[in-house]
């Protein structure tokens, strides 16, 4: 049976009429290049001299796809999810600098959330950015293999330590931990690491998950292969499927340096070998948990046929679909209304420092083909709907 993401009523639920006015007057923006380059410009500018705007951005942007400025900031909206059954999960998204203050910081940070995740069902998965912990330039070095000083060894070792100083309390407290993909020229470090992590703590269920960006046209063959190596170890397999966030800066940096593209030819390579990883994951479902992570509504039904083909529950706890918050809820409250395991990514910080995240985030919203109009048709749709009162 196929699930209609065009159930409005559902999918606005618990937004009020003025919430909705809102949304559309957003969302209206973002549907516009040129106002959202303007805006963020200005939004610049006015930070800069400190300008009194923040009071304007909270209430729109930061309202709409953030969750608060700490973590206890966040628990209206993870409350308000968790009335509609779905979860949340919270993501640290303040961009440290590259110095070992700022890594023990994001360490510190990433502790509380999994302890306060700990006390709270509501939240099925804690999220870290490996280099929130260490250096990506040294990692980039150690992609490279260049010989590294004695000093950078010892900031390595600490970025390891901090790593498995997360992954030890995860464990500990039996939660799970979604490591993100990050860009191509350290992410191999990353993706070893995260091997080792699973390889020590993933040997009852998988609760380190990898993730695996599929607008990389060598990556179904090396999440199979981190497939393989998993499961020669005798531990489980856990990966987040997304499509990717990283396109211009790899095309502009491979151009630049003349190495090969490693981003796909087009987008249908991308979902050929996004669909072909989801329904590998599912095949081997034994011995895998997977996190779709994705705004398709294709892939979305893709994976409620491949449970249903596969004879699996709804809310089997090995099968996860996400959205960021503020996107795509016709997708997250349709689907946890159908029965499904369903959670939002949430970000949360201090508003001048998650600023970096929610411009990327405005860009790559606008940049997305088709994802603002859509938004801003369901939001139309439901206003003409209660005008109606259907």
């Amino acid at each position: 049976m196929s699930v209609n993401f065009n159930d409005t009523k559902i999918t606005f639920q618990s937004k009020s009429h003025w919430d909705l006015q809102l949304l559309k007057f957003i969302f209206s923006v973002l549907n516009r290049p040129f106002f959202v380059f303007l805006g963020t410009s200005i939004i610049k500018w006015a930070l800069q001299f400190r300008l009194p705007i923040k009071g304007l951005i909270k209430a729109t942007l930061f309202d709409q796809f953030c969750g608060g400025e700490n973590i206890q900031g966040c628990k209206k909206k993870i409350n308000q999810l968790k009335k509609f059954n779905v979860k949340t999960i919270l993501d640290y998204s303040v961009e440290g600098q590259e110095n070992e203050q700022s890594f023990d910081q994001t360490l510190e940070e990433t502790l509380r959330t999994i302890q306060f995740a700990n006390q709270h069902d509501a939240i099925p998965f804690c999220v870290i950015k490996l280099t929130g912990l260490g250096s990506k330039s040294l990692m980039t070095k150690i992609q490279l293999c260049k010989e590294l000083s004695l000093d950078e060894q010892n900031q390595f070792n600490r970025f390891k330590d901090r790593g498995l100083e997360v992954a030890a309390e995860i464990s500990k407290l039996n939660q799970r931990l979604l490591i993100d993909a990050e860009e191509s020229w350290y992410q191999n470090v990353i993706d070893t690491f995260t091997y080792e992590l699973m390889i020590k703590y993933n040997t009852e269920r998988a609760l380190v998950y990898n993730t695996y960006q599929f607008y990389r046209h060598d990556m179904l063959d090396r999440m199979k292969a981190g497939f393989e190596n998993i499961i020669a170890s005798k531990a489980y397999f856990g990966a987040k499927m997304v499509r990717g966030a990283y396109t211009e800066q790899e095309r502009i940096r491979s151009q630049s340096l003349r190495y090969p593209d490693p981003i796909q030819p087009n987008k249908d390579y991308t979902d050929r070998d996004f669909n072909e990883g989801v329904k590998f994951i599912m095949e081997h479902l034994n011995y895998c948990s997977i996190c779709l992570g994705t705004h398709n509504e294709a892939s979305s039904k893709d994976l409620v046929i491949l449970i249903q083909k596969y004879g699996y529950e709804k809310n089997d706890p090995r099968i996860f679909f996400a959205q960021l918050l503020g996107m795509s809820d016709n997708i997250s409250f349709k689907l946890s209304e159908e029965g499904y395991n369903v959670a939002k990514y949430v970000p949360y910080g201090p508003l001048e420092q998650i600023m970096p995240y929610l411009f990327r985030r405005v860009e790559e919203n606008t940049s997305v083909q088709g994802q603002s109009s859509r938004e801003l048709m369901l939001i139309e749709k439901e206003i003409e709907r209660r005008k109606l009162k259907l």
